[in-house]
């Protein structure tokens, strides 16, 4: 019976409680992500994409299929684990388990790619243009879910969003 706690226990711990942190996990649907980087953004092999709360992964191995290297934090370590065995033998694929408030986008990212609700939107379009800063380069965000309120998008194919964010040095900046 303890053994059925401690399921419990986890299974809420890791599936409830990181709604607190960001967005619950919603898992991305096929025909989602072929609207999202076929028709919306053309992913190709020059592009890395990061996938803000991947999940399953499911987004991740989509990309590699349209030949994109493809960087996935998760902070739900089940998620984590399921996304890591779903991609094992991929080596396109990076599964980080850390929650990507705390990290830098790589250097070579081109593409973000984001499931967000209305409560985040504000606070992910700052760490966003922050990090277009950093990188010094425009950043392509794909939004899955909720617009930028404030933003516009460049290019919307319901569900999804897409948003080119430029560094603040730029005359084309978005925040």
């Amino acid at each position: 019976m303890i053994w059925l706690w401690l399921v419990i226990f986890t299974w809420v711990v890791c599936f409830g409680l990181v709604v607190i942190v960001g967005a619950p996990y919603v898992p991305t649907k096929k025909s989602f992500a072929k609207t999202a980087f076929v028709d919306l953004y053309c992913l190709s092999a020059k592009d890395k994409l990061v996938d803000l709360g991947s999940g399953d992964g499911v987004v991740l191995r989509y990309a590699t299929k349209l030949g994109a290297r493809a960087v996935g934090w998760e902070i739900n370590p089940v998620l984590f684990l399921i996304s890591r065995l779903l991609s094992t033998g991929n080596s396109r694929v990076e599964t980080k388990l850390s929650n990507f408030w705390a990290n830098k986008l790589p250097k070579d990212t081109t593409v973000v790619y984001v499931f967000t609700t209305s409560k985040d939107t504000k606070r992910l379009a700052r760490w966003l243009q922050n990090q277009t800063n950093i990188l010094d380069r425009p950043i392509n965000v794909v939004t899955l879910g909720s617009k930028f309120d404030a933003l516009k998008a460049s290019k919307t194919i319901e569900p999804c969003n897409l948003y080119v964010f430029n560094p603040l040095q730029s005359k084309k900046a978005q925040v």
